[in-house]
């Protein structure tokens, strides 16, 4: 298990980057309103914050006792992983609440159907539209991040 302190303060320095990164990107774009901008920021912020620990748990099991090489590919993999399925999880959910208001009552079979494809929307539009937002500071990050956990490994 990634100690407290490491996993607190890393995924504090982790949301702060690529929440970062999703508006340094939006205000480069001149995209939409300041209020679109911020949620989508916060979205970044807080997928981020949650994936760290998973990110470096995930990465320290893999890499337990192995060189500095496979130390870093699994904290470059586990880190963006982590990192872009929380993301994507939390934009699906977001993306579910929206058009839940014009979907069918709960629990029913075109609930379900409704329930499944939308969300399966909302990931396959996140992967189109918001991966982009993480370069290059997310890719940069990702690659320190993964060079700090390589060294802390030997």
């Amino acid at each position: 298990m990634p100690e407290l302190r490491i996993a607190f303060f890393g995924a504090l320095l982790w949301a702060v980057t690529m929440g970062a990164s999703a508006l340094v990107n939006l205000f480069l774009d001149n995209w939409e309103t300041p209020a679109k901008i911020r949620i989508v920021t916060l979205l970044f912020a807080v997928g981020a914050a949650l994936a760290f620990p998973i990110g470096l748990f995930a990465a320290k099991l893999v890499s337990q006792g192995r060189r500095w090489e496979v130390a870093f590919a699994a904290a470059f993999v586990c880190l963006a992983a982590a990192t872009v399925g929380l993301t994507s999880g939390l934009f699906a959910l977001q993306y579910r609440s929206y058009y839940a208001e014009w979907h069918a009552p709960a629990f029913t079979h075109t609930w379900a159907l409704q329930f499944v494809f939308t969300t399966l929307i909302a990931l396959y539009q996140f992967v189109v539209l918001g991966i982009r937002l993480y370069f290059p500071l997310g890719f940069v990050a990702v690659f320190a991040a993964s060079v700090w956990f390589a060294r802390q490994q030997r």
